[in-house]
Order: structure tokens, then C-alpha cells, then sequence
């Protein structure tokens, strides 16, 4: 048993000072806010849950700063990003992927779900181990010290009707049948969900989707939706419905259920997903990065989705600034103020999130939650006299201004980190992938 004394702490509907925690086995045994306890350890800051951010590609971390020098769209940023899939193997990812997750814990990110199809070798070819490059993402999550819920993602066609190409055929089991049982094939570990994902309506047929709604069962299920207008115009196209409607009608549209982009929706798309009560997994920097457009997120939350943030591509990885993306947006879209609260958003950024992923049991600073902190420090230049209150760490905190991190009850960053982090990102990235194919 461990006692902490939190200086000031969200308890997910208001901050309270001096707040006794009690840890034990890694989870929170009491909660006790305006204590004085004479023996416990002082944690100085503004303390919030730890943070979920829901839709990641670890390898896309490689593309920071390198997709700006030229005019484009998505689909040209693509061809970049299909460059660097076809140069990672087990090795080079797995020091990609640990430099990323400890750029996330940096950051109070303590669960990720991974968008996961890099599966098999540069010409398809299954490893030896066929799950070899999803083992290496939840190592990688172990060393870094964060969990990891594996979306192992089905992808079988680069768009409707047409065969993997390129880089694309090491993302290919094949078939559904053989997907499932590699998925099947994952290995337990304590800090792993194992969940499903299909890339998109437009990579996997629509005879795949009922085999995969029947046998998906409580796994969280994800899901690349409507990030195109190209894609919504492509699947009327071939189906005579959208993408949301075919993910209906085949049974795969429900409460464990996270869409993300979710940005190019009729309102018939937006009925459906509220009434089903799915997740609307928003990723605002990637989103504006790339171009995509701004999502209906008020008309989401109002319908009855539950919304969740990533970072995605990790244009930059910084929850605070994805909060705050989903009500900026909406004022320049509709030219006002105030849609969503801090306290709605950092909900978003904490208990929506991790149980979005599978871990209902993470998310808040309550009494049976795993045992996560996030330190922000009031007096940064950022947050100095914006309140000590949900609309400074919303509004005004980045990633920057976070100091310490624990996971499960386990300190996994300290101050002073920063440093090594950026080396141990500047050698998997600059040396590993960059300089190694100059």
C-alpha cells in the first residue's frame, strides 16, 4: 500500500484539493479529498486521470515534418506514408513503436489503441510468427509502460473491388477466415486488450462483413469511417448505400462499436450511430493536417454517440490540444462559442476513451480504477493564472506542461525524461528509417 497526497485533483466532476489516495496492486482503495495525513508522499500540480487516446498508427510518427513540402491532399500524403510501411521490420518497428509510446506516456497517455495492419513481411509473406509485428506493438507498449488495446485491423482490398497493391500487400491475411484465427492466435497479457478493427468499408468486401459481425462478439471494433468525401461517393458507388448505412445492415454498428473521423456524415449516418450508441473516435490534428474537414461532433454527442480522441497519424501528440480541437472547430464552423465544457472534454480525453478500448476500469480518480495520474504543472507559461480549474488543463495545458505520469499505480515518467525521449525518437526515426534508406 502506497499513500499519496495530491495537491489538487479532478474527481470527474470538480477539482478538489489535498486529495489522500491509497494504492494498492496498482488501483486506487480510497479516495479522500481535504485530507492531512502525516505520512503520505506530497504530489505536487494540477492531477488529472490518465489519458486514452483511441486511434494511433505508430509508424506515421515517421512522417512528422517530413509530408509539409509540397502541396496534396490525403491521398498524396498516402503514397508517403505507404513509403515508410514497406521499409519497418520487427526490429527498426519495435524502436519506432517504444519511442512513440513513451512520446504518449510523456505526454499522460496511459492506454492506446493501436490501428494495427502492418502485419506481414514487405512481399506478404506471414513471418514465421504471423502475429510477429503485432507482439513487437504490445512489447513495445510493456517498455514504454503504458497499455495497449491491439485493433488488429482486416484489410483485404485497396478499395472496392481491387486487389492489395504495393505496400498494401503486407497488410493482406488474405481472407476473413484466415484474419480471425491470427487474431485468435494473440497471446494474453496483463497490460493488453486484444480488439478487431477493419481498416475501412473500402478494404474489406462487403461479403467479409457478415462472418466478421458474427464472430466479433465483445471486442471492441473500430473502425476508419467517412474520413473522404471520395469514399462516401466510392461505396454509393459500389453498394448504393454509405458507409455507415452498409455497417448497419450487416449488423456491425453498436455500442462497442468506435468510428473514427466520422467527419463526412448524412443525417440519416448520424441517427444511426447515435441510436446505436457507438463511439465517435475524433482525431482533430491529424484531421486539420491532412485536410479532411471538420466532423459533426455536437450533432454526434446530441444523437447519442459517446466521443473519444486520437492522435493518430501523430502530426503532434498532444491530448490537451485534441480537447480543445473538438470546440474550437465547431466555432469556426459555426461562428460561436461554447459548445462542448472542459468537463465534457476531458471526459472524452479519459473514462469515454479507455472504455472505448476495453478498459472500463481506467479513467478516473475513483476508489477500484487503476492507479493513473497525470502531474500538469500549474505555473508553466501556459497555465499560469488561468485558474487551477478543468478550463486550464483543457484550454490552456499542452503536453508540454505535463511532469510526471503514473500507470497502474507505477510512476512511468519523471521529470527530466523529455530529454532521452527525444534522443531515443530522433535515433528510431532520423538513423533507423531516414538515414538508413537516403
Amino acid at each position: 500500500m502506497t499513500l499519496y497526497l495530491l495537491e489538487r485533483a479532478w474527481l470527474g466532476h470538480r477539482f478538489a484539493d489535498d486529495v489522500l489516495v491509497e494504492v494498492v496492486d496498482g488501483r486506487f482503495t480510497s479516495v479522500t479529498p481535504d485530507s492531512d495525513p502525516p505520512r503520505a508522499i506530497p504530489v505536487r500540480g494540477l492531477v488529472v486521470p490518465g489519458l486514452a487516446d483511441t486511434h494511433s498508427h505508430a509508424f506515421h510518427r515517421a512522417l512528422r515534418g517530413r509530408t509539409q513540402r509540397e502541396r496534396g491532399t490525403f491521398w498524396t500524403w498516402r503514397d508517403q506514408m505507404y513509403a515508410v510501411a514497406g521499409r519497418l521490420d520487427p526490429e527498426t518497428y519495435l524502436a519506432l513503436a517504444r519511442a512513440t509510446y513513451r512520446e504518449m506516456a510523456a505526454a499522460g497517455i496511459t492506454a492506446v489503441g493501436e490501428f494495427h495492419y502492418l502485419h506481414h513481411q514487405p512481399d506478404g509473406t506471414p513471418y514465421d510468427d504471423p502475429n510477429e509485428m503485432g507482439a513487437v506493438l504490445v512489447e513495445a507498449a510493456r517498455q514504454a509502460g503504458i497499455r495497449i488495446t491491439l485493433l488488429d485491423t482486416l484489410y483485404l482490398s485497396s478499395g472496392f473491388g481491387q486487389p492489395p497493391s504495393g505496400a498494401q500487400v503486407r497488410y493482406s491475411d488474405g481472407d476473413a477466415e484466415t484474419w480471425m484465427r491470427r487474431v485468435e492466435a494473440l497471446p494474453a497479457a496483463d497490460h493488453l486488450v486484444v480488439g478487431a478493427a477493419l481498416h475501412s468499408v473500402r478494404a474489406v468486401p462487403r461479403e467479409a462483413l457478415d462472418p466478421v459481425a458474427g464472430w466479433v462478439g465483445a471486442r471492441p471494433l473500430h473502425v476508419h469511417l467517412s474520413e473522404q468525401v471520395a469514399e462516401n461517393q466510392a461505396c454509393l458507388e459500389a453498394y448504393g448505400v454509405t458507409p455507415t448505412r452498409l455497417l448497419a445492415d450487416h449488423g456491425l454498428l453498436g455500442s462497442a462499436t468506435s468510428l473514427v473521423h466520422a467527419t463526412h456524415l448524412t443525417d440519416d449516418d448520424i441517427t444511426l450511430i447515435g441510436d446505436a450508441g457507438a463511439h465517435a473516435s475524433f482525431c482533430p490534428t491529424t484531421e486539420r493536417d491532412l485536410g479532411d474537414g471538420i466532423g459533426p461532433s455536437c450533432r454526434l454527442r446530441d444523437a447519442g454517440a459517446r466521443l473519444t480522441l486520437g492522435s493518430d497519424s501523430h502530426a503532434v501528440i498532444d491530448l490537451f490540444e485534441e480537447m480543445r480541437a473538438l470546440e474550437l472547430d465547431e466555432r469556426l464552423a459555426t461562428q460561436q462559442r461554447g459548445h462542448w465544457s472542459a468537463a465534457e472534454l476531458l471526459a472524452c480525453a479519459t473514462t469515454t476513451g479507455h472504455a472505448s478500448l476495453g478498459w472500463d476500469d481506467a479513467g478516473a480518480i475513483a476508489v477500484g480504477q487503476r492507479a493513473d495520474l497525470v502531474v500538469v504543472d500549474p505555473l508553466s507559461v501556459r497555465t499560469a493564472g488561468t485558474g487551477r480549474d478543468e478550463a486550464a488543463i483543457v484550454f490552456a495545458a499542452t503536453a508540454e506542461d505535463v511532469q510526471r505520469v503514473m500507470a497502474d499505480g507505477r510512476w512511468v515518467v519523471e521529470e527530466g525524461d523529455r530529454h532521452e525521449i527525444g534522443q531515443e525518437l530522433d535515433d528510431a526515426i532520423g538513423r533507423r528509417i531516414w538515414e538508413d534508406h537516403a
